[in-house]
């Protein structure tokens, strides 16, 4: 799918349903005019990931040969958390990002994004060590292609990764070259890091992305509008156009040069 990245033009796309087996999500892409697409590997909702069958993997294959959609992300579980201090969570959240990463790469995912998490009560600093070990232990049991993708968080508390000076704390401890960045509108909204999406805001944000852990490395865009103000520190999507960023945000964002060639993927 490498071709659609030529064209100045967003590609297009949702988060989908992939119930009763993965290969279902490319129908349900279709019903909405979807170029790319988001899909969860297993529950999000739960610890277990199980690895689908032989037979469903070649039937996804198969379906994504023939449906032109593309690049394909999945998501990872809700409860992952590698910035715990609590280190029943923090092995089990490791054990979950591994066993999700396992699906996309046997899927031929482009990646997984993952959200960061909460360093809990404990210092932020040390949160950004745990979270890129958890982070390269699970680069080190999933050997292949797939991207291991950090999104941006909400804000608020001791919750990891508001900033692209954050991410790029982890991102530079980490060091592999598997590791981007997905940046979610509305997160980024409702942390306050953007007011309106000015011009000149989203021009500061790729210079701060490209100073932090280099603009070639967001390779994704969730595109949320919000449902609260900016600096809200809540985690509420919005349809585009029907929120707090509103319409005319989207239209610069899809004018920058970076922003406007990269998957644009809907989350409502």
């Amino acid at each position: 799918h490498l071709w659609k990245y030529q064209k100045n033009m967003p590609i297009i796309g949702a988060h989908v349903s992939a119930a009763g087996g993965v290969y279902k999500c490319f129908e349900n892409a279709k019903k909405i005019g979807a170029e790319t697409i988001q899909i969860f590997g297993a529950s999000p909702r739960g610890w277990k990931a199980v690895m689908p069958a032989t037979e469903v993997i070649a039937r996804y294959k198969n379906e994504e040969r023939g449906s032109g959609i593309g690049p394909v992300f999945l998501h990872a579980a809700y409860l992952v958390n590698l910035g715990t201090v609590n280190k029943q969570l923090w092995h089990a959240s490791i054990a979950s990002l591994t066993s999700h990463l396992q699906i996309a790469e046997a899927l031929g995912a482009q990646g997984l994004i993952f959200h960061i998490g909460s360093a809990n009560d404990g210092d932020k600093r040390e949160a950004y060590v745990r979270v890129a070990e958890g982070m390269k232990k699970v680069l080190e049991a999933v050997p292949g292609k797939t991207q291991l993708i950090m999104e941006n968080g909400a804000a608020g508390g001791s919750k990891l990764g508001a900033t692209p000076e954050e991410i790029g704390e982890i991102f530079h401890l980490v060091k592999n070259s598997r590791v981007k960045v997905c940046w979610d509108t509305q997160h980024g909204f409702a942390a306050g890091v953007m007011k309106i999406y000015s011009d000149e805001e989203i021009d500061a944000l790729a210079k701060r992305c490209q100073k932090t852990f280099g603009l070639k490395n967001l390779v994704v865009l969730h595109v949320n509008d919000s449902k609260t103000e900016s600096g809200s520190f809540n985690d509420k999507h919005e349809n585009i156009g029907e929120g707090k960023i509103g319409l005319d945000a989207f239209k610069r964002l899809a004018k920058h040069s970076h922003l406007e060639k990269l998957p644009w993927i809907l989350e409502v």
